[in-house]
């Protein structure tokens, strides 16, 4: 089976996608070739999730922050929105047949409480997209049509 190419979206592609994208890359790289961007690109990865990473042990080579204009003609085969803003405001479909849904989480970075809770909300939104991933990585993408995946895809969004 060839990869399956797999795009986390968000807004300021800091935080919450490049978290996803090399929790990804770390879990399922043998299955996606793994992408993150988003809506209005901060330039920079967040502190937060460099982290979180390296507490984790995931590598983090090669994160950037970088805009969705990158992916808009390029066939990918699952879209994840991240955030509310980058669901509406995204692309409404990307070259190809791929499925898009949303997985809202909150934004660890933009959280009111000290360093130290910004840092535990942060582990905890990893350790949920860790296990959202990991379910994904477990699916036979190959026996399921178009509309299932989707569905799978949506269920997964409330672990």
């Amino acid at each position: 089976m060839d990869k399956r190419s797999l795009l986390f979206l968000c807004t300021g592609n800091c935080c919450r996608s490049p978290l996803a994208e090399a929790i990804a890359r770390h879990v399922a790289g043998d299955r996606f070739e793994v992408h993150s961007a988003g809506a209005l690109p901060a330039g920079y990865i967040h502190p937060l999730t460099l982290a979180v990473l390296d507490a984790m042990g995931i590598a983090r080579d090669g994160l950037t922050s970088k805009s969705w204009d990158a992916y808009v003609d390029r066939p990918i085969d699952i879209a994840i929105m991240l955030c509310p803003f980058a669901s509406a405001a995204g692309p409404r479909a990307f070259p190809g047949d791929g499925v898009k849904v949303d997985w809202p989480t909150t934004d660890p970075s933009m959280h009111d409480g000290d360093v130290n809770e910004q840092l535990e909300m942060t582990h905890h939104l990893a350790n949920r997209l860790r296990l959202k991933i990991e379910r994904l990585a477990a699916l036979d993408l190959d026996r399921l049509t178009r509309d299932q995946l989707r569905d799978e895809l949506e269920k997964l969004a409330d672990l």
